[in-house]
């Protein structure tokens, strides 16, 4: 019971002392965001809205949270012993955390977020998370835009001094004061897949898009 208890305190501390740390430090760089007057538009104007990027490029995503925090905003939090913290660091975020995966507790994972993109959340997607391969857009995210009737608001992220580290994904943390740049590409606005063959082809879009961003 005790150990329990501990546990929890641990991960709720834990994620709002990783969220502020992470925060504060980001706010070190100078960042630039480019074309996300496409998808703010088609949000306010009562479409639906599914940012994706690279797994590699998410550091930055705590400041975007910041930016955009008057649009209410979800993500798909795996439910690993590390998702319990990422999860409590998007609670810090006022992000909420939907716990699933394409491989555990997908299905209704998948539903909830549908559901809360269609009551006007944003949906913010890893696209080749949670453990790749790097580069490789998953399925889900076009069963995601499709099931939701989103569009997808395809994003990288530059920085002009960082660090890689030696994991799966290369994942990138810019340097203090480093220059930064999001950029959004076109609103991909996605036909309804009437078959497997509609369904890869739209997944291939996506990757086709990104791909030539993601450091290799």
């Amino acid at each position: 019971m005790f150990k329990k208890l501990r546990r929890i305190a641990t991960v709720r501390l834990g994620g709002s002392m990783i969220y502020y740390l992470a925060l504060i430090y980001s706010m070190t760089f100078r960042l630039k965001v480019i074309n996300d007057v496409e998808w703010i538009n088609h949000l306010e104007q009562g479409g639906r809205v599914l940012i994706g990027c690279w797994h590699q490029q998410f550091f930055i995503g705590l400041r975007l949270f910041l930016r955009y925090r008057k649009y209410p905003t979800c993500v798909m939090i795996s439910k690993s012993t590390d998702g319990d913290i990422v999860s409590r660091v998007a609670e810090a975020a006022h992000v909420f955390p939907v716990r699933g995966s394409s491989s555990r507790n997908g299905g209704p994972a998948l539903k909830e977020m549908i559901s809360r993109l269609q009551q006007g959340c944003i949906a913010g997607h890893l696209l080749d998370g949670p453990r790749g391969p790097a580069g490789i857009v998953k399925a889900g995210v076009i069963a995601l835009a499709s099931g939701a009737g989103a569009a997808i608001a395809p994003a990288y992220v530059t920085a002009n001094r960082a660090w890689y580290a030696r994991s799966w994904d290369k994942y990138m943390v810019p340097k203090p004061f480093a220059c930064v740049t999001v950029t959004f590409c076109p609103l991909m606005k996605l036909p309804p897949t009437k078959d497997n063959k509609d369904f890869e082809e739209q997944r291939q879009l996506l990757e086709n898009t990104l791909q030539p961003h993601l450091k290799r």
